[in-house]
């Protein structure tokens, strides 16, 4: 026959068990979010300064050409105007 002293310490190591396993892989869960957060934030930064770079490369690349575009300039050039459309295609 086992005691009631021995049963009272079985439960309470039990349920002790069980608290601090909830408690642990709360604190885990909350780790793993805070870190996938993290990793989203920084993609998402690094995309953005991806799209920037590319931005200012194609306004630098358009601004570097003194091409006219306007039909009535009298520096208007057809021939360099769509040699500058095959090549940005």
């Amino acid at each position: 026959m086992v005691s009631s002293t021995v049963n009272v310490v079985r439960y309470t190591a039990l349920l002790s068990g069980i608290a601090y396993g909830w408690y642990h892989r709360k604190s885990l869960q909350a780790a793993y979010d805070n870190h996938k957060r993290e990793e989203a934030i920084h993609q998402r930064e690094k995309l953005i300064a991806e799209a920037k770079d590319a931005w200012k490369r194609k306004q630098e690349a358009s601004s570097d050409t003194n091409l006219v575009t306007d039909p009535e300039d009298p520096r208007f050039d057809l021939e360099k105007l769509i040699a500058k459309w095959e090549k940005s295609s």
